[in-house]
């Protein structure tokens, strides 16, 4: 087995050069028979997603394999090869089948363990079926990721995993208070409106929030996930915002979750530190300028009366005009441990945009955290998974941010971004609490979801290692085939001989010699045959079939002979874990 990948992903690539990148049908089906023409490769075929895109193939040379299939996918995305090669990356043999086996239980996916995936390796096999292109090591290696990616889901929880960070961190804001009691009548902003977000949109709805304002750069799609939340059934009431409103919404809520792809950051604690401010300074003057309004509606949004002035954007603007530092956070903590808040104030509008379907979807088979919500309306988002797994693996630091204020928190802030969104110094805010991934990663090691992971993990290293000594194996194969196939003619031979030489042998009497011949050649290669089949399986085992070829002096062409023909053994359709 000499399989080689050569691709990009959302792990390796920004979004922009994926989306350049992208390979349309036609574009596959050339780049396909191109790579068959290619010296290097014998079979191959190609994955491509809206968030991956990588071209397999069995070559006979490791260095002008990588050169040309990097070549034909420069070529045939459209992409020039000396941009696109910074983003690609290479996995060979065993490392190219964890890969694969990876990919297929959704450890490589920006929602980690989202099942869409099975259905695109099924695909791609079958187009590989289609065209003639995938041979056996390509069929065998694409059914064999279909079962672990199915026997992943069937015996772990990784499906749950992108939810269970939501969850996990929405307790580890809660403390030692039941999620839905710290939640209850909470008002909540998330900051994004992908994947990540939409889930916590949703948990923030069913464990019993009031309302929810969501903030994003692209407007429509903060309102299809405000309209999302509103259809819900959950009685949560909705809103979108432009983020530019971010700071004022700042001084009303009581949670903030944040998940974007930005990469530098979206609060800073100048941001979190004039909205506390504001909520300790303004708010006897708020709440006097709602003394007289209307009772809340029970449906949409909280009606507003406009604040007498703008929140400050520092500490030294507003009521907190000319004070020291020190004396600011006196002030916070005063107001923090009255557990006071600033009162509503201002307008935000109840968003009734029609849903939209453009985006990467996620597959629509019960991961979505909302009853009825258009899986193709939530955009795969992954920077949290992105590097979350190299944030798990760091060395654990001792930190207070997720002890500090537990009783006194003003705010609430999570933070689910990989790069962070949340700039790490608010935890020094008084009455203010913050969860990060780093934070998670520290807390999360007997986690249900970093059980699940390792579980997979786990599953797809027994599964590589059985795939490997399963290929080794069949490759001896045809050298035992050809061994058995010389020993039957050196017996035919030789009772051809017999009949010359003793011609007066009756029937009954040339059908025992016969028989006999074939038992102690049969006996002779039993032994030898399948201990060799058992020493290829193993590790270095390859130069076992060139030893038995050697030993016997078996001829290469009636080797490579049984080779194609077990290959193209119409047999192998009857696969039933074969992609139709």
């Amino acid at each position: 087995m000499s399989l080689l990948v050569v691709g990009l992903s959302h792990r390796s690539a920004p979004v922009s050069v994926l989306e350049r990148a992208s390979l349309s049908a036609d574009a596959k089906v050339k780049l396909l028979h191109d790579t068959l023409a290619a010296e290097p490769a014998t079979e191959a075929t190609v994955l491509a997603t809206c968030n991956r895109i990588e071209l397999y193939a069995d070559v006979d040379k490791f260095h002008a394999g990588v050169a040309e299939l990097s070549t034909l996918l420069a070529q045939h995305s459209g992409v020039a090869l000396e941009e696109l090669t910074p983003y690609l990356y290479v996995h060979y043999e065993d490392r190219a089948v964890h890969h694969l086996f990876s990919v297929a239980c959704g450890l490589d996916s920006m929602v980690v363990g989202e099942g869409q995936i099975l259905g695109q390796i099924k695909d791609a096999l079958a187009l590989g079926q289609e065209l003639h292109t995938a041979g056996r090591l390509i069929n065998d290696l694409f059914q064999q990721a279909l079962r672990v990616g199915k026997r992943a889901h069937s015996e772990t929880g990784i499906d749950r995993a992108g939810q269970s960070l939501v969850t996990f961190g929405l307790e580890q804001l809660a403390v030692r208070t039941p999620v839905a009691e710290w939640a209850a009548g909470k008002r909540a902003l998330v900051i994004g409106a992908g994947s990540m977000s939409s889930l916590a949109a949703a948990t923030l709805a069913r464990v019993g929030v009031a309302e929810i304002v969501v903030a994003n750069r692209t407007a429509d799609r903060a309102e299809r996930l405000a309209e999302i939340l509103v259809a819900s059934g959950t009685g949560v009431a909705a809103a979108a915002i432009p983020m530019a409103r971010v700071p004022d919404e700042l001084t009303r809520v009581d949670v903030v979750v944040s998940c974007t792809g930005a990469t530098g950051l979206v609060l800073t604690a100048d941001d979190v530190l004039a909205a506390v401010s504001w909520g300790a300074g303004g708010l006897a003057s708020a709440e006097q300028g709602e003394a007289g309004a209307a009772p809340r509606a029970s449906q949409g949004l909280r009606p507003r009366t406009p604040a007498p002035q703008s929140p400050p954007a520092t500490a030294g603007r507003g009521p907190l005009a000319g004070l020291e530092l020190a004396d600011v956070v006196a002030r916070l903590a005063a107001a923090a441990e009255g557990g006071r808040r600033l009162a509503d104030a201002g307008a935000a509008r109840t968003i009734s945009a029609p849903v939209e379907t453009d985006g990467c979807p996620v597959g629509p088979d019960g991961r979505s955290a909302l009853t009825g919500v258009d899986a193709n309306s939530l955009e795969l988002h992954g920077t949290w998974a992105d590097q979350g797994e190299a944030a798990a693996q760091r060395q654990p630091r001792r930190s207070t941010r997720t002890q500090a204020h537990a009783a006194t928190v003003r705010l609430a802030l999570l933070d689910l971004a990989m790069p962070r969104d949340i700039d790490a110094a608010v935890h020094r805010i008084p009455g203010v609490r913050l969860v990060d991934i780093e934070s998670l990663a520290e807390a999360s090691a007997d986690a249900p979801m970093a059980a699940d992971v390792d579980a997979v993990r786990g599953i797809v290293a027994q599964e590589v290692a059985a795939f490997g000594a399963a290929q080794r194996a069949a490759h001896i194969t045809p050298t035992v085939v050809a061994l058995r196939a010389m020993a039957a003619e050196v017996v035919a031979m030789e009772v051809a001989r017999l009949d010359g030489r003793v011609p007066d042998l009756d029937e009954r009497q040339r059908a025992e010699v016969t028989q006999t011949v074939r038992r102690v050649v049969d006996k002779l290669l039993h032994a030898p045959t399948v201990r060799v089949k058992q020493l290829a399986s193993e590790p270095g085992g390859a130069g076992y079939a060139e030893a038995l070829r050697e030993l016997f002096d078996l001829d290469p062409q009636t080797v490579a002979s049984v080779s194609r023909a077990d290959a193209a053994d119409p047999m192998n359709d009857d696969d039933p874990g074969r992609a139709s």
